[in-house]
């Protein structure tokens, strides 16, 4: 099951995601995409491990970002890479996550999110697996790149 959030039009005939401030945060679907993948790679699964590690030899766009990944290994031997995206005033950024070892021996139901889609939950029947706050922006929409990259492969070893 994926619950994302619906798609807002504000007055000015942009869509995007209202926050609980009152902000907007304009969007395209990109951010829900994401959503959908990572739903896609783990629901029916187990998460394995869970780790950060730098994401590639690439160059940040802002110096001081280093990119970097969350990678999610499951228990048919799948690497489930989330990197994090920077693009000029765009960029999609894991800030942090918090795995529930209590139930990573529950099959994954579900990917939802809240909080305009700054916070995202990997759920089991018996509740949350993992929780991930990210930030993310549009920047100049839709001109630049934002969303995880997330890339499906086999683990190594």
């Amino acid at each position: 099951m994926i619950m994302r959030e619906p798609l807002q039009e504000n007055e000015f005939g942009e869509t995007g995601y209202l926050d609980s401030e009152g902000g907007f945060h304009t969007d395209d679907g990109t951010i829900a995409d994401s959503v959908d993948m990572l739903a896609q790679a783990v629901i029916g699964h187990r998460i394995s491990s869970v780790g950060l590690a730098p994401s590639s030899p690439r160059k940040a766009w802002h110096d001081w970002e280093a990119e970097r990944a969350l990678i999610l290994v499951l228990d048919n031997g799948t690497r489930v890479t989330l990197i994090d995206t920077y693009d000029c005033c765009a960029h999609t950024k894991l800030e942090k996550f918090l795995l529930n070892v209590d139930k990573v021996d529950h099959l994954i139901t579900g990917v939802r999110v809240e909080d305009t889609y700054r916070r995202w939950y990997i759920t089991a029947d018996l509740g949350d697996i993992l929780q991930m706050d990210v930030s993310w922006s549009s920047g100049n929409p839709f001109y630049y790149v934002y969303g995880f990259e997330i890339v499906v492969g086999k683990a190594e070893g």
